[in-house]
């Protein structure tokens, strides 16, 4: 009997039965006797797939969720664009829905994912002559943003948030502004995301509230 003939007989609770014994794959590919396995290791083993079993039919419940609610908000922008000629929200495509009352909202938000051409290497240069040249009198603090602006991470990418800490600064030297606009020139996006977040609040005056489906924020 080979591998993949042998895989397909694993049951639910991991538990392969070969010529009348039962077997439990480990972590190696081993098929170790099932009398073999310490209880405290079959328990855990129970527990961990009990538990995977309810997160991928909650992932599969949200997942349905998501997509009825999309459903619901493209049908009623089809339904304002048609009757009543409106269009919900910006250019980007954020929008808000409100009930009536102002208690409870849905808001769909799109964001960008940004990458970076080869104009940064531009700005890198133009950075580092602006340093040279401020040498002591330049502020540690905007050195330090620089230096961590383009240390690159484990990915090879270099730091966004920084980057944009850059932009923030107003610093009137020609070169710095060029550099800033190679920056900006750089920039390009590569795709988008759409989110969509819900929130409510027990009257006007009060602040919002998320309703929470992340399990990490439950």
């Amino acid at each position: 009997m080979n591998i993949a003939a042998i895989e397909n007989m694993t049951t639910a609770n991991g538990i392969i039965e070969i010529h009348g014994r039962q077997f439990m794959p480990d972590a190696k590919g081993n098929y170790v006797p099932i009398e073999t396995i310490k209880p405290q290791d079959k328990l855990e083993d129970e527990v961990v797939r009990k538990i995977i079993d309810y997160a991928k039919a909650l992932s599969a419940q949200i997942g349905r969720f998501r997509g009825h609610t999309m459903t619901d908000l493209g049908e009623f922008d089809a339904l304002l664009a048609q009757e009543y000629n409106s269009v919900k929200g910006g250019k980007k495509g954020n929008r808000t829905y409100q009930t009536f009352d102002g208690l409870k909202k849905v808001v769909v938000q799109i964001s960008d994912f940004i990458d970076f051409g080869p104009q940064l290497q531009t700005a890198k240069t133009l950075l580092d002559e602006c340093l040279n040249e401020w040498a002591a009198d330049s502020r540690p603090e905007i050195r330090a943003i620089i230096t961590r602006a383009f240390n690159t991470d484990k990915a090879g990418q270099v730091n966004r948030s920084e980057i944009f800490m850059l932009l923030r600064l107003d610093i009137e030297d020609p070169r710095w502004q060029e550099a800033m606009r190679a920056i900006r020139d750089a920039m390009r996006v590569t795709g988008s995301k759409e989110y969509v977040r819900f929130y409510e609040r027990a009257s006007r005056e009060a602040s919002w509230h998320a309703v929470t489906i992340d399990l990490s924020k439950a």
